[in-house]
């Protein structure tokens, strides 16, 4: 056996809300550990160089969702994190044409009446509706989801917050928020829009990371939850971490640090310890053991309990809950290192919108079938991607006078189809090349000589994330963000709450409410209910009470 040293606390995992629920714990004089099996941090938030001079963000690329209550508490600029806006984006169509979504309000109004003056006014409309759907939900991401079934003082507290918050937005609106959060984004903007090009570009926040189409029911709400950042306080607005995403998990371990804290990198969890129904600690892959009355779990609901806990020290109908919860692969990224800006024959000579995020799909029934392609285990013909070149705005991202190229890509399935079978394995070399050829075809409907600009190209499938950053099936949000998987139902009904069956074992990921994307909230609300629960709460700031 290795080490055995003792802790007050372990957290398994260096993702970004893991390190956001160690920062609290040691920030509150808890001797903390953090364990992690890659030899760097950060989870998916995460900066790499495979290619001299030149910085990947490899997995998450963009970062709004980031609250900003932990990012001043934790004072991560003060540990070297900037983020940069960046403004609007565009749609780039086979016939020569574009929509920009402009930062500028009344530059905005221009383009959206050039290709359909009535849905100009509509934009007025949609986006008022959004922001009602935005101002009503953010409350809540920095508090716990009420238990419905518990009579426990605080869960009655939270539900009367709750029903008054609902009850503030009178009858008719709390209709309608229960429409949006149970309808489709494609069913949303046809209530709005009428140009196919102007929905196309919308959708695509309703369908980024989530196994649906965009006529599943659901994917509005995922709209929301995109819309739900800021940058610099302008709501909605995405931005660029300086020096790629990981430089959000960086500040975060610089903070972990100087708190006093301890990451042992190099090392997965192979178990987690339990005794007599109670964490005792945890067990490397590396034969290593740490111990402590309070685990924290960073990995997914899926992994963490199906995968590193013993079954018998759970309840049957708690695992059959977990097994049942949705975390499904639909999200491919590809990483690009251009030796120049590629050429964009459509837009005007230093267009702002190049500088944000580009996509090609011209129809939401373009976009649905290529969720059909998924749902048939291929990776879409006629993809949808979201295109960026941050290292113009962050140009220490490439070498002077090249960029950095991120695509985000759906829809590629996590258990491949070849010959009528099904398997991640089927993910060869070959396969990773077919398919980044065919985003490579749909890039050149905006930059026509894509090709001839790499340098180096990463590829990475839903079955390469998982095994590189432990996600189940690569999923980014570490499980779908549908309405029968939100609030008090995330991760598992009674357990919604970051506890677990195991006294003093806790679930800090993007699980847990309020779901994922690069936002800390599960970190630090799980923070809140661990040290509440060891008689430490006042050390949690004032925003988390």
């Amino acid at each position: 056996m290795g080490k055995h040293e003792r802790y007050d606390a372990i957290v398994a995992g260096a993702g970004h809300n893991g390190l956001t629920t160690a920062c609290y714990l040691a920030k509150a004089g808890l001797k903390t550990l953090v364990v992690e099996k890659n030899d760097w941090i950060g989870g998916a938030a995460v900066s790499r160089s495979l290619v001299d001079g030149w910085t990947y963000s490899n997995c998450s690329y963009v970062c709004s969702l980031l609250r900003r209550e932990i990012v001043r508490d934790l004072e991560l600029p003060r540990f070297g994190l900037q983020v940069i806006p960046y403004e609007g984006g565009a749609t780039f169509t086979p016939d020569g044409d574009y929509f920009a979504y402009l930062s500028d309000h009344d530059a905005l109004r221009r383009e959206l009446a050039r290709h359909n003056p009535r849905d100009a006014d509509a934009y007025d409309r949609f986006s008022q509706a959004v922001i009602r759907q935005c101002r009503f939900i953010r409350p809540f991401l920095l508090r716990n989801a009420p238990d419905p079934t518990s009579l426990r003082p605080r869960d009655l507290s939270e539900l009367l917050f709750l029903v008054k918050k609902a009850h503030g937005l009178g009858a008719r609106e709390l209709g309608e928020t229960l429409r949006f959060w149970t309808m489709s984004i494609g069913d949303f903007l046809d209530e709005y829009f009428e140009n196919d090009l102007i929905k196309a570009h919308l959708a695509g926040s309703g369908i980024i990371g989530t196994g649906l189409g965009v006529y599943s029911p659901g994917t509005a709400y995922v709209l929301l939850h995109h819309y739900m950042g800021d940058v610099d306080g302008a709501i909605g607005a995405w931005g660029f971490a300086r020096g790629g995403m990981g430089a959000i998990s960086n500040a975060l371990g610089a903070a972990f640090a100087e708190a006093g804290g301890e990451i042992v990198m190099g090392a997965g969890v192979d178990r987690f310890v339990v005794k007599n129904g109670k964490i005792t600690g945890v067990a490397l892959e590396n034969g290593d053991e740490y111990r402590a009355p309070i685990v924290a779990s960073n990995m997914d609901v899926k992994r963490t309990f199906l995968h590193h806990t013993d079954q018998a020290d759970l309840p049957e109908d708690f695992t059959k809950a977990v097994k049942r919860f949705k975390i499904r692969g639909s999200s491919a990224k590809l990483n690009i290192a251009l030796d120049q800006l590629p050429s964009f024959p459509a837009a005007p000579k230093g267009a702002s919108f190049l500088r944000g995020d580009m996509h090609c799909s011209t129809s939401l029934n373009e976009l649905e079938r290529a969720y059909d392609d998924w749902k048939d285990g291929r990776w879409s013909s006629d993809p949808y991607f979201d295109m960026l070149i941050p290292s113009q705005i962050d140009p220490t991202m490439a070498p002077p006078g090249k960029h950095m190229m991120t695509v985000f890509v759906q829809y590629a399935p996590y258990d491949l189809e070849v010959d009528g079978l099904r398997a991640a394995e089927n993910w060869t070399d070959a396969a990773r090349t077919a398919f980044a050829d065919c985003v490579y075809d749909k890039l050149e409907v905006a930059c026509p000589d894509i090709r001839q600009r790499v340098v180096h190209a990463e590829i990475r499938t839903p079955w390469d994330i998982e095994r590189e950053v432990g996600l189940t099936e690569g999923n980014i949000f570490q499980g779908e963000l549908t309405f029968d998987q939100l609030l008090f139902n995330r991760p598992v009904p009674g357990y919604a709450q970051y506890d677990t069956p195991i006294r003093g074992m806790y679930i800090v990921g993007s699980s847990t409410h309020p779901g994922g994307g690069v936002m800390a909230a599960p970190g630090a609300n799980a923070a809140r209910e661990i040290l509440r629960d060891i008689g430490k709460a006042k050390s949690m700031p004032s925003f988390a009470a």
